[in-house]
């Protein structure tokens, strides 16, 4: 796991001062094993590195009085409010424009990270859930560190990385970023792609993303230079 630099740290402590849905380090959010996985809020900011599989701004995931208890690729039927699929999640749809989300209350708070890429926090059922990223002002990534939601096929945080490729089969792969420090599994959808990532201090997912394979998967697979 990452150390935090003190100016990053600052910057999150102070962020949460001002943003009700910041909360706990990332290594205090989750204790559970995966298959007991507990929703829960943190700040999570990666000191970048060459290859890191972090490296942006992972933010604000609430506890929501949700739990969850993964049981296998079959642990039961998803509803729609609770997936996150390469489309985006309720109302946060991969293309959507920053400005008409803002427009519509949909925004909480918005945080310029590296290269120019804009994170947010929502408001409504979706807050403490899901993390946005946006470039060039439209919605690129949609991510979370809770459960659920889930993807279509059942797959989300808590589960084993062998209890993905249960589920996926020839569809999904692990694969490696190009510094070799870190290891996904991804699923591809045409030019968009789901991308499980690990947890920093247990077995398992730790982070569910969806979006566009030029932006999810490249910014794993090369990390960020800023």
């Amino acid at each position: 796991m990452n150390r935090l630099p003190t100016t990053l740290l600052a910057g999150a402590l102070a962020l949460g001062a001002v943003v009700p849905t910041a909360a706990a380090p990332a290594a205090a959010a989750v204790e559970a094993r995966p298959g007991t996985a507990t929703a829960s809020r943190y700040v999570d900011v990666t000191a970048a590195r060459p290859g890191a599989a972090g490296g942006e701004l992972r933010a604000a995931l609430v506890t929501a009085g949700r739990t969850a208890s993964p049981q296998g690729p079959a642990a039961r039927t998803v509803t729609d409010s609770e997936v996150l699929s390469v489309r985006g999640a309720g109302p946060f749809r991969i293309g959507a424009r920053l400005s008409r989300l803002s427009a519509a209350g949909l925004i909480d708070w918005t945080v310029v990270g590296c290269d120019g890429v804009v994170h947010a926090g929502v408001t409504g059922e979706w807050a403490g859930v899901v993390l946005l990223a946006f470039r060039h002002g439209r919605l690129v990534e949609v991510g979370t560190a809770t459960v659920p939601p889930r993807s279509p096929a059942g797959a989300g945080v808590g589960m084993f990385f062998a209890e993905l490729e249960a589920i996926y089969g020839r569809r999904g792969s692990m694969i490696r970023n190009d510094a070799g420090t870190a290891s996904a599994y991804l699923v591809r959808f045409g030019t968009r792609v789901e991308l499980f990532t690990g947890h920093p201090i247990r077995s398992g997912v730790g982070y569910f993303q969806v979006g566009p394979a030029d932006f999810v998967e490249r910014r794993f697979r090369q990390g960020r230079s800023c």
